[in-house]
């Protein structure tokens, strides 16, 4: 690790402190996530952890969002959860055709929070190293004015954003029909630069390519040009963590 980082770490573990919690059951990957999200400003990083650790606490106190507290948003079989992309990284896909907007805006987070989580964790080697990433598809196919839920994908990327930082590797849009194009716009300007910078619209041939090439045929289902089958978040197992 380079001097600056242990530094950054150090004085970053030290505000943390002032700030009244601690990070001694958080390794350096885990802090190194919040530096980067916070441009190495070990202060500000120190506020952005201190924030996730008291909002982690008060919404997920078990630590997880087992299926049956999100067995009606499950149902829809609307999220799929593939097995490792070519840099290791599980694939998430958003059927967004199966979606309808929530009534419930804090079941949803929950929802929200469930799907993330359990993606990250398909990943884990027997155990959390904390500098995870994920890969998601957001596929617009087939979709119409009643799938459209532009507070539910922005509540997605704000909790990305703030509450699982440096999380995410790539996010490819795929088959975005024109009237979705405005919704997109109000939703982009709800994103910080460094995760604009990780969506791609895929929109043409050499896109889809690359999108392919990325995410590899292996993971990749049928549908989308890769080899492997469409799994139900809910069909996944996760293996048990070590101690």
């Amino acid at each position: 690790m380079e001097k600056n980082q242990e530094i950054a770490l150090t004085e970053m573990r030290k505000s943390v402190q002032k700030l009244g919690t601690s990070t001694e059951k958080y390794g350096d990957p885990t802090l190194m996530r919040f530096l980067i999200a916070r441009s190495m400003d070990p202060d500000k990083a120190a506020k952005m952890f201190v924030q996730w650790h008291k909002w982690r606490a008060s919404f997920v106190p078990n630590g997880f969002i087992s299926d049956s507290e999100v067995s009606d948003a499950l149902e829809d079989r609307k999220i799929f959860l593939q097995g490792l992309s070519k840099d290791g990284y599980p694939l998430m896909i958003v059927k967004a055709s199966k979606h309808f907007p929530s009534k419930d805006h804090l079941q949803f987070k929950k929802f929200v929070v469930h799907l993330l989580d359990k993606t990250i964790a398909s990943s884990f080697r027997g155990r959390e190293i904390g500098n995870e990433k994920l890969i998601g598809i957001l596929d617009l196919q087939q979709i119409s004015y009643k799938n459209v839920d532009a507070r539910g994908l922005i509540t997605g990327f704000q909790f990305l954003q703030s509450y699982y930082p440096e999380r995410l590797a790539k996010c490819f849009i795929l088959n975005m029909p024109w009237f979705f194009v405005s919704v997109w716009r109000m939703v982009s300007r709800f994103l910080e630069k460094a995760t604009a910078e990780k969506i791609v619209i895929v929109s043409n041939e050499d896109e889809t390519k690359n999108f392919i090439k990325e995410v590899g045929e292996e993971t990749l289902p049928e549908e989308y040009g890769g080899r492997a089958k469409l799994v139900p978040l809910q069909d996944v197992v996760l293996a048990p963590m070590e101690d």
